[in-house]
């Protein structure tokens, strides 16, 4: 998606250990404009599937998968990295490990909004090793539901995570998909 790349390009701040700092517009301050762009192109890749739940992890997930619920006018559901008290019940969890974070989470997802009839589209800011949509497709798995695939904007092709995820059989579909990133030289796309 063009217009992705080119705000990677302007505002993408790449910093040591392979990180790309977008946060300016996409997962601290938010460009709602871009994102309902974004939107728009995940409906037209998944046009034709049968999609009635939108999943993500918490935190910079959940705002890209409310709009692209909007265009698919279907719930989000976002997968908790802590349970809460006012997480009631029996839940389906999942071993993510954070390669932002550097650390090991437990994601939690009620049993409640996760059920055998549903078609499960999972939206993510960014690809890199995969745990965190490895740890997601498991909770759809563990639910009974069908996994239709994954909506990303940003994927790190250079990093395992998208291979291995199609590899599995996932649909993946990225907007952005970086294959070199250097502080120096700068990013190039596929």
């Amino acid at each position: 998606m063009e217009a992705l790349k080119q705000r990677i390009i302007k505002d993408g701040i790449i910093k040591e250990g392979n990180v790309l700092k977008v946060d300016s517009f996409l997962n601290h301050q938010l460009d709602i404009n871009l994102f309902e762009k974004m939107g728009e192109e995940f409906k037209k890749r998944f046009e034709g599937q049968e999609i009635n739940k939108i999943l993500t992890i918490e935190a910079s997930g959940i705002a890209i998968a409310c709009i692209v619920a909007r265009h698919f006018n279907v719930p989000v559901v976002f997968a908790k990295k802590s349970k809460t008290k006012n997480i009631a019940g029996e839940v389906y969890t999942s071993k993510v490990e954070s390669f932002t974070h550097g650390r090991v989470y437990d994601i939690i997802v009620s049993k409640d909004f996760l059920n055998p009839e549903d078609k499960v589209l999972i939206i993510d800011d960014f690809l890199a090793n995969g745990q965190a949509l490895i740890g997601l497709s498991n909770l759809v798995k563990d639910a009974g539901a069908t996994l239709v695939g994954a909506g990303i904007a940003i994927e790190k092709g250079f990093q395992k995570g998208g291979d291995l995820l199609r590899e599995q059989g996932v649909r993946v579909e990225s907007l952005a998909i970086i294959d070199e990133m250097d502080v120096e030289k700068g990013i190039k796309f596929r």
